[in-house]
């Protein structure tokens, strides 16, 4: 598929979309990967977390560049309100995460664990691309869950970059798995 820089209608690149198959493999990979990453603890997620929270500040301009690509933004809106949302969405998952207890007992007297629980299909708009991929994927993988993420189609390349990091972060293979596709395809394979 031609992507098309909304801006002025210039094709930038073109994606491949993936197929129910494609997604199939994707779903296999973050069921496989899930039996060891449901196990870990906290203190090793933290950690690639972190890992994540610094390679995303030193893309930070890439970040902003592929926005302006995807979005038609305004290099500057790209900068300023763009590609700098995921790693303060990081920064907070992380601080967040880091007070929570895997048991806690309400004030009502019930009692809430914390677990993974499996396999997470994350659909994200093209809108706020990477700051909506950081609110789904940060929080799913910090609990423990693997996932496969379809981004928007019309907005493939932070997405791409995005993908990078979560690799150079050390993630495990198939913790996190993305598929490049359309809606009526890829997304409706996945839901």
């Amino acid at each position: 598929m031609n992507v098309i820089n909304p801006a002025n209608e210039e094709v930038l690149g073109r994606i491949t979309l993936s197929n129910a198959r494609d997604v199939d493999v994707a779903v296999a990979a973050a069921k496989e990967a899930f039996e060891a990453w449901s196990l870990t603890g906290l203190e090793e997620r933290v950690a690639l977390l972190e890992k994540l929270a610094d390679l995303t500040e030193k893309r930070m301009e890439e970040m902003a560049r592929a926005v302006r690509l995807d979005m038609g933004a305004p290099l500057v809106l790209a900068r300023q309100e763009q590609a700098d949302a995921p790693l303060g969405h990081l920064r907070a998952f992380i601080a967040d995460v880091k007070t929570q207890s895997v048991r806690e007992t309400l004030p009502t007297g019930d009692v809430v664990t914390r677990e993974p629980i499996g396999v997470c299909g994350l659909i994200t708009p093209w809108n706020w691309p990477l700051s909506l991929i950081a609110l789904k994927v940060i929080p799913a993988i910090a609990a423990g869950c693997t996932v496969v993420l379809k981004p928007s189609e019309y907005a493939p390349f932070s997405s791409v970059i995005y993908a990078e990091l979560m690799h150079a972060a050390g993630f495990p293979a198939g913790v996190f798995n993305m598929v490049q596709g359309d809606g009526p395809t890829a997304g409706d394979a996945l839901s």
